[in-house]
């Protein structure tokens, strides 16, 4: 079996590259630097010139690209998108219900909208972790005083400078009084998403006198849920994980591996960014516990970065996400909290019960190893098509 595979940038694209070639799948590259256009010459003709040179089977590629599912579709080829980002945009498009495609979401509640409205080219597929190669690696000891730690977090605080939610300039005070209060409430919410339904049609006026959109021209997304997920959550997740984080530092030892430290968080030991195959995996293996924060864009979905920490055999402590609970059980395989007072409770209580802490790191490492390796969702997403 040969594919075609969109060589653009990606988190886990060589981790899948590696799982298609041990299902004995070939992969051959292609890329044009206009993969996110919804419409571009050029990449359509060097499309049309890669796949003439062999008989593919389908093409793939992470999240949704519009334009390679309308190429596709002229070819007469499957394509297979695996959708590891949320929110994506690029689902809204109404090139979304070609017969070819086959779109595997890893958010359940992204899946069930689409699902729910007669979609019928998407499934539910949660995410991977390559776990022969996590295994395998050892960390060298000129590294281990970077990367051990009582407790850490790698990931982004979005509070870089021009972010989203400060180009809203201009709001009514009574417009900013109501999204600052909307967003406390969905910060201390999880399990439920109302932002876009509380974006009433005066309060989308003002948002779009501010910082107008509209649906680019093949798309069906609405203000409102780009407002709700691009906007506010990404000010959410910012909040939620400096005030917790701070909470964190100031009674434990905590790592901070981020490209943007805070002067909000003076107690945190700030390491900077990491390499995502090469270090990343070396602080979940020596991260006591390892902390998750989800982006309240994904809806009930388990992040990647959580599956690369159970697939390290590293501890994870993550804000309460609904699809856990389909394959993995609390206090068992990870651990969640429920409140910033939750937060702290378990963060103490698994510093010190390091018995149980290891053994549910290794519970976790065993279901991963059984079914939740890349291998598995090749197998799985051959099976659909």
């Amino acid at each position: 079996m040969r594919i075609l595979f969109l060589d653009s940038p990606a988190f886990a694209k060589q981790d899948m590259i590696d799982a298609f070639t041990a299902c004995g799948i070939t992969c051959d590259l292609f890329f044009h630097e206009a993969y996110n256009d919804r419409q571009n010459v050029s990449y359509e003709e060097k499309f049309d010139a890669a796949v003439s040179r062999f008989s593919y089977d389908f093409v793939f590629s992470f999240n949704y690209f519009p334009i390679l599912s309308n190429c596709c579709m002229k070819h007469h080829l499957k394509y297979i998108s695996y959708v590891y980002d949320s929110p994506l945009v690029t689902l809204y498009s109404y090139t979304l219900i070609n017969s070819c495609n086959y779109v595997f979401l890893f958010d359940k509640a992204t899946y069930l909208e689409f699902h729910n409205a007669g979609i019928p080219t998407v499934y539910y597929l949660p995410l991977a972790a390559n776990v022969s190669r996590l295994s395998a690696i050892k960390c060298p000891d000129a590294l281990l005083p970077q990367v051990s730690s009582d407790v850490s977090f790698v990931g982004s605080l979005y509070n870089e400078e021009h972010n989203l939610f400060e180009r809203l300039n201009g709001l009514s005070d009574y417009t900013r009084g109501y999204l600052d209060s909307i967003m406390l409430a969905q910060q201390k919410v999880y399990g439920y998403f109302f932002l876009e339904d509380l974006l009433t049609p005066p309060i989308l006026e003002d948002l779009q006198a501010a910082c107008p959109y509209q649906p680019l021209p093949d798309g069906t997304e609405s203000a409102a849920f780009v407002y709700a997920n691009y906007f506010l959550c990404r000010k959410i997740t910012s909040n939620e994980r400096l005030s917790l984080l701070r909470l964190a530092s100031d009674r434990f030892p905590l790592k901070l591996y981020t490209h943007h430290p805070s002067p909000l968080l003076p107690k945190a030991e700030y390491i900077g960014p990491v390499d995502y195959y090469d270090t990343m995996p070396y602080i979940f293996q020596h991260s006591r516990i390892n902390l998750n924060i989800t982006l309240k864009s994904i809806h009930s979905g388990i992040p990647l970065r959580c599956m690369d920490i159970m697939g390290s055999g590293g501890f994870l402590l993550t804000n309460y996400q609904e699809d856990f609970l389909d394959d993995f059980l609390p206090d068992e395989d990870f651990v969640f909290y429920e409140s910033e007072d939750d937060f702290l409770d378990k963060i103490t209580y698994y510093l010190s019960h390091d018995a149980e802490r290891r053994q549910i790191a290794a519970n976790c490492l065993g279901k991963m190893s059984e079914s939740h390796t890349f291998v598995h969702r090749v197998n799985a997403m051959l099976n659909v098509i």
